[in-house]
């Protein structure tokens, strides 16, 4: 059966993969995003590998947050239902605390905190009515632990983003509901948000990290580390190593 999977964030990076992945498999999609220019032509481009499909674009700045309940509830209704949503939509910005940099980790906290919060609503709003769907946010290996320097901010509002599906998932799970909530925990996957960092251990390339993406959100389970090896046992590791040793570490 062919789902409808809206993704945001969806013009480049692990948006613009997992697109890509879920086409392949015979889904249509709802892709949204600021740059329209390179939605337009990531339509154009699976349209031309997979013309049977639905592929329908939207302009979504996800800090507009009226916006986003009003781009999620257009592409419900022009598709009928959406089975699944995938929240995204981020940035990598930040600074070490007290350095300056407040905007940038101030960006940092609302684009991947407060902007995530709107479209989980915005998610839910449509699933509720629907009574089905299914919820993905797409977190971070660094919210396991807090992290030091430019990926503190970063790390914090990961662990949120984190801590508000596992609420959800709690709720849902207690009221029986036939709505799904998976986070995703991505370790270092090469995209424009991270290509200037040096030092990144373990990293894959952009097609081999969606291609995990992808297979960990259509196993359905709850979360999911991403490449599962060795981002699992390494996560198991950090959540439980004494401050001193993080330090060393970072």
């Amino acid at each position: 059966m062919t789902s409808t999977i809206l993704i945001t964030g969806a013009s480049s990076g692990l948006g613009e993969g997992m697109a890509r992945e879920f086409a392949g498999r015979g889904n249509n999609l709802a892709l949204c995003a600021r740059r329209t220019e390179r939605l337009d032509e990531l339509r154009d481009e699976l349209l031309q590998r997979h013309p049977h499909l639905a592929i329908s674009v939207r302009a979504l700045d996800v800090n507009d947050h009226d916006q986003v309940f009003e781009v999620f509830r257009e592409f419900a209704a022009e598709s009928g239902s959406l089975d699944r949503i995938i929240v995204n939509a981020g940035i990598g910005k930040g600074q070490p605390l007290g350095t300056g940099k407040f905007l940038a980790n101030k960006q940092t906290a609302e684009t991947n905190f407060v902007s995530a919060l709107a479209q989980m609503e915005a998610a839910m709003e449509i699933f509720r009515a629907q009574n089905r769907g299914h919820l993905v946010v797409v977190s971070s290996v660094s919210a396991v632990r807090g992290m030091p320097k430019n990926i503190t901010t970063y790390a914090a509002t990961k662990a949120g983003l984190a801590s508000l599906a596992e609420g959800l998932r709690v709720e849902l799970v207690k009221a029986r509901s036939p709505i799904r909530v998976s986070t995703l925990y991505p370790g270092y996957i090469r995209t424009e948000i991270n290509e200037k960092v040096k030092s990144a251990p373990f990293i894959v390339d952009a097609a081999t990290g969606c291609k995990a993406m992808v297979r960990a959100i259509e196993s359905g389970k709850a979360e999911c580390f991403v490449p599962s090896w060795p981002w699992r046992p390494i996560s198991f590791l950090m959540r439980r190593l004494p401050v001193a040793a993080l330090a060393r570490l970072f």
